[in-house]
């Protein structure tokens, strides 16, 4: 069962080396002393892809961006990493996978902005990869991102054909020696209560009012939508560049923003219009096909005083009524809270790392956790005020509606978590039975000093 355990760790391991990836290598690049000049040269050729020994520096450095620890990483497993990559590239080529340019594209554009936000402009993102020209660069890297897709979808499409029974998962569990059965940490279930402050028309139509006199001063004075966008806009994302974006239809913006953005004409200003984060306006400023350059002003409307003491008393009243026994918590959560993700499950939260409704106290957000820590069995916090990702405060109440203490592995109560480790297992041994496989079917060779690598796949087909 050792075995079995590392075997957990390294394919976690592997998702963060395949799966985890971001073509953004600079959280670390400042930092980085300037590396010892080498002749760079191909190390290994697998199919119709190459591995060039700068491949492997740039990987390392992107892991350290993305703050893993790399110290126990080899030259030989970053080697054999990029081996795997190229496999399923080639794998993917052969399998007729698809993937279209404008994908790449997408990604590739999305990718940038990101560099770009991180390093100041585009010329130094040019820099960080040695390249002549942007030009040269874009043609560099839609390589990078074409290959990465094929890479990505090729893994999954192995992954996802791997299934396993609830008799795998008994068998799985039944071949692990007791002293060797895994403790998971202490854990608990949370749910809440939340109860927004209405926002006062009259405070809606100030909104609105504001956007219009912004157009119109851009519109029949010349005023910058730049400026106007740094000064007034409540997007914090965007005021560096003044409220500028680069969207297409598959950018994961609301319906509504995509909705007026695709409506306009070049050079032409929206009238004001509402989404979940507030009020906008949108200057579209260049058409590029299926893509649009614009700028937009977010405007939240404020909160009144009035608003918050009316919204507390609310949730109070709800509090009462649950503390006295004349409703339950999940009962008052289905009637009366404006939390809509949470409301139908009786204000069950779910964790967002295991999108199961227990969370695992060592990794718990820690404002979560300070909140609900000292909270007894069956209590109800005082109304407290938080505020949501877009910024707007409300008041909530929470409660710990299940206690897990740390414990040894049981089948019947982790069975959920049990079935994830086996069916990691299964996979791990399906990922070597097709690697194993593919080897055989495809050109490998390795030269210089990497031939002295000792591989767990046999890359040198000996």
């Amino acid at each position: 069962m050792p075995l079995k355990i590392r075997n957990m760790k390294f394919i976690n391991k592997k998702a963060a080396l395949i799966f985890g990836l971001s073509l953004t290598f600079f959280g670390t690049a400042q930092a980085q002393q300037t590396p010892k000049k080498k002749i760079d040269g191909v190390v290994a050729v697998v199919g119709e892809y190459v591995v060039l020994d700068s491949d492997i520096d740039k990987t390392f450095v992107e892991l350290q961006a993305q703050g893993i620890d790399i110290k126990n990483i080899t030259r030989c497993e970053m080697f054999g990493k990029l081996l795997e990559d190229k496999l399923y590239a080639h794998q993917a080529v052969q399998d007729s996978i698809v993937v279209t340019d404008q994908e790449v594209h997408d990604f590739m554009n999305s990718q940038l902005d990101q560099m770009v936000e991180q390093v100041g402009s585009i010329d130094k993102v040019v820099k960080f990869y040695n390249k002549k020209n942007l030009e040269e660069f874009k043609t560099y890297f839609f390589d990078i991102v074409k290959m990465n897709k094929l890479t990505s979808q090729m893994q999954r499409k192995v992954v996802d054909a791997v299934e396993i029974t609830p008799e795998e998962v008994r068998t799985f569990f039944k071949g692990i020696p007791k002293e060797e059965l895994p403790v998971f940490g202490a854990e608990m279930e949370v749910a809440q209560i939340v109860i927004n402050p209405k926002i006062s028309d009259a405070e809606k139509q100030r909104v609105m009012n504001q956007l219009r006199e912004i157009k119109k001063d851009v519109m029949d004075n010349g005023a910058s939508f730049y400026s106007k966008a740094v000064l007034f806009s409540d997007d914090k994302a965007s005021v560096p560049t003044g409220g500028f974006y680069k969207i297409t239809r598959k950018t994961p913006f609301v319906k509504e923003f995509k909705d007026v953005a695709f409506s306009l004409a070049e050079g032409e200003i929206s009238e004001p219009f509402e989404t979940t984060y507030g009020y906008h306006i949108i200057y579209l400023e260049k058409i590029r096909g299926q893509e649009l350059d614009l700028r937009h002003i977010l405007i939240i409307p404020k909160v009144s005083d009035e608003a918050m003491k009316e919204a507390k008393e609310k949730i109070e009243k709800i509090r009462q009524r649950i503390v006295s026994g004349e409703i339950s918590f999940a009962d008052a959560a289905r009637s009366s809270s404006d939390e809509k993700e949470t409301r139908n499950s009786g204000g069950l939260l779910v964790n967002p790392r295991t999108l199961e409704t227990r969370f695992e106290l060592t990794k718990m957000d820690p404002a979560l956790y300070s909140q609900v820590a000292d909270l007894k069995d069956g209590a109800v916090s005082l109304p407290l005020v938080d505020a949501d990702e877009k910024g707007m405060k409300h008041y909530k109440l929470l409660t710990v509606t299940n206690r897990y203490d740390e414990h040894t592995a049981d089948y019947a109560k982790d069975y959920l978590k049990i079935k994830e480790l086996a069916l990691k297992e299964k996979q791990i041994k399906a990922i070597a039975k097709w690697t194993e496989e593919k080897i055989k079917e495809t050109y490998i060779k390795i030269n210089g000093d990497y031939r002295d690598c000792k591989f767990t796949n046999n890359w040198l087909k000996k």
